[in-house]
């Protein structure tokens, strides 16, 4: 391909990803797989790594980010951000259609908007190209996040249509979808990383980070309510909404031009019904007068707009009993205080427990067994216990005070200075914390270790066959062959048995075996090194060679590395400066881990028996995971695909495949292979 077909072929692709992006992220109609839209975005990357003279800004690759922000520059707003006035009564909502009707006399309408719980922000376009984004700020000025607005994949960075204007603004709210909050907020907890208090935190500080390639695992959302310009095609905010829907933008399905106050009311009331059932966090209902020469008569107080007003939801809470505190120890050690409630319903859904997150939080409120409690749920998502009423408390309760020994083991807590969170420092026999290092260590984001998982990692700590992460590479099939337990669910009560069978064990044992194939920065992240995540685990294995670079290095050369910070620094000099976690980690290399960081090509590597090679993988098999299989064929240098095509070498069928794809198979004369072919070609 010549520099002039690589040029055509960029900004097909271009336009191609654009189209699928929109479809996937505004309409939620994708049109292709997954992976077929990253076959395409990866000849893309290809095409302009090969070609970086012809990649534009608004490249559909910048969605991934890379690139660093030190500082955010502060820019003024070229149309200043407002606040809206707030009011939580309906009345106070017919006092403002009544001042309006005084100042206007002709007939109006008004836009009803959701009121999103996010962070407001302004996007300018010149020529359909994204230029710049500019956080609300004090409302004169904002940060200007445009490489981190980049990665949100709801924004169009480039428009196609006729009818835009040179340059214009539209204003829109930056949102976590619930999905992605509690995704966020589990990987925390998982870390012991301090949690988002809710979706609007989680946003704001996401828009907020310094590498936008970290931006763009958050997963953020973005919906339009305005659209600022010169030029705009209509005199009505409404209609622009509109337009601005038909250039691409996402604009909430419930949002309606209503012609009097009582039609406002209805609205409100239709989406009170319905807003728990959201994807995402709205605390309200924007109301705007639609006509801009209105609005321009309307004008401004000296902090709002005279045309708008938002109507403010109250927030739903449950009250009931507090019965006691439990307590949680996470896989480093973290205690964490949990109410326990008598039920009640708040927000559609039964709540029986609720977070204190820290011994300071617990103080705060002052708990009292049996105390009468206010329950709401922060950011709709997290229960929480937002007040007491001690006036109902009886006069023998007793306080509640934070545990000082851990629940588990009764080793006595400690909190280090300028922390929140008591640990208990028993790493090397408190059960949870094994545990819950071995389960962290064998997840899919670190070793993926299947098999493992439904308490089996329980069953094999209670039949002292591992103690710690090193001892998963000891085991045999007769240690394991035979294993059973009942295992009973706390919430419904219903037993369940687990038992260790010959298919299982040895599903077992070759995940074990396949898991030394993972690369460095995996197998570091599964170490469980106090607050050391993904991202600071692949820098680090960038950084440094191998691990005995990185456990001989000081807290100079630590933190020099991008996104390690003092604290992540000192936790990884305290790991190594624990005897026990070096032996383990010695054990671990004996094992065939993979503790240096690969600088050897395929080729170098000998072992690319499947190199150029295409396989599409389906049905149930006996000695590995569909998973497990599709790893084993690129780390062979095979590629997999998701359908069968003429240009398929093979079709790899377990139990269970459907008939179709194997009459496809043999109607494309491509090769279908078993489970014992493919280990024969691999070995």
């Amino acid at each position: 391909m010549d520099r002039s077909q690589a040029k055509s072929r960029i900004e097909m692709l271009s336009k191609q990803l654009n189209e699928h992006n929109y479809r996937y992220y505004v309409l939620d109609n994708p049109s292709i797989s997954d992976y077929e839209f990253d076959q395409l975005l990866k000849e893309l990357e290809s095409l302009e790594e090969k070609y970086p003279d012809l990649a534009v800004e608004d490249s559909p690759t910048q969605r991934v980010g890379g690139q660093i922000t030190k500082k955010f520059n502060t820019v003024r707003h070229k149309y200043p951000m407002f606040s809206l006035g707030n009011t939580y009564s309906k009345e106070e909502l017919q006092d403002f259609d009544a001042r309006i009707r005084k100042s206007i006399e002709n007939d109006f309408d008004y836009v009803c908007e959701l009121k999103f719980d996010g962070v407001a922000i302004g996007i300018t376009y010149r020529n359909g190209r994204l230029v710049q984004a500019v956080t609300r700020g004090d409302g004169v000025q904002g940060d200007e996040v445009t490489n981190n607005v980049k990665t949100i994949r709801s924004i169009p960075l480039r428009i196609y249509a006729d009818d835009l204007p040179e340059e214009f603004e539209v204003r829109a709210e930056v949102i976590m979808p619930h999905k992605s909050f509690i995704r966020l907020n589990d990987g925390k907890q998982k870390n012991n990383e301090p949690l988002f208090a809710n979706p609007r935190n989680a946003a704001s500080g996401s828009l907020k980070l310094q590498d936008s390639s970290l931006v763009a695992k958050r997963n953020l959302d973005c919906y339009v309510y305005g659209l600022l310009g010169e030029n705009l095609p209509f005199q009505s905010h409404f209609e622009n909404l509109e337009k601005a829907r038909s250039w691409g933008f996402k604009v909430a399905a419930l949002t309606q031009k209503c012609f009097d106050i009582e039609e406002v009311m209805q609205f409100i009331e239709k989406v009170e019904k319905h807003r728990n059932n959201l994807p995402y966090d709205i605390d309200g209902i924007v109301i705007k007068v639609n006509g801009y020469r209105i609005q321009e008569q309307l004008g401004f107080t000296s902090k709002f707009p005279r045309w708008a007003i938002s109507y403010k939801y109250k927030a739903e809470q449950g009250v009931t009993r507090l019965l006691d505190v439990a307590y949680q120890v996470g896989r480093t050690g973290a205690v964490t205080p949990v109410a326990i409630l008598e039920p009640v319903l708040v927000a559609g859904t039964t709540v029986k427990r609720a977070s204190l997150y820290n011994a300071d939080k617990m103080d705060e409120l002052d708990l009292h067994y049996n105390d009468t409690v206010h329950i709401e749920k922060g950011g709709e998502i997290i229960p929480k216990i937002v007040d007491v009423n001690t006036e109902l408390r009886q006069k023998e309760s007793k306080k509640i005070y934070y545990t000082t020994h851990c629940p588990e083991c009764k080793t006595k807590l400690i909190r280090n200075e300028g922390e929140a969170v008591h640990y208990c420092p028993n790493s090397e026999n408190c059960p949870p914390q094994i545990q819950g290092k071995i389960e962290h260590f064998i997840s899919r984001r670190a070793m993926n270790i299947e098999g493992l998982g439904e308490g089996r990692i329980e069953v094999l700590i209670q039949n002292n066959l591992i103690k710690n992460i090193a001892d998963l590479y000891d085991l045999k099939y007769e240690q394991l062959l035979g294993l059973e337990k009942i295992i009973t669910d706390e919430i419904t009560g219903k037993q369940k048995k687990i038992s260790f069978r010959e298919k299982t064990v040895n599903n077992i044992l070759n995940a074990i075996s396949i898991s030394r194939n993972i690369p460095f920065e995996r197998v570091l992240y599964a170490l469980g090194i106090r607050y050391l995540g993904e991202t600071g685990a692949k820098k680090l294995a960038r950084n440094f060679e191998s691990i005995d670079e990185i456990r001989n290095s000081g807290i100079e050369e630590l933190v020099a590395v991008p996104e390690i910070g003092e604290r992540i620094a000192g936790s990884i000099l305290d790991y190594f400066n624990d005897e026990q976690n070096n032996i383990i980690v010695d054990r671990l290399i004996e094992a065939g881990l993979n503790f240096r960081t690969e600088t050897t090509t395929p080729a170098e590597q000998g072992s690319q028996t499947l190199e150029g090679k295409s396989f599409v993988v389906s049905g149930v098999f006996e000695y590995y995971s569909r998973n497990q299989i599709k790893e084993l064929i690129e780390q062979k240098g095979g590629k997999n695909v998701s359908s069968l095509s003429s240009k398929t070498d093979f079709l790899l069928a377990g139990d269970k495949m459907g008939p179709e794809k194997k009459k496809k198979a043999e109607e494309l004369k491509i090769p279908i292979i078993s489970e014992d072919d493919f280990k024969k070609m691999i070995e």
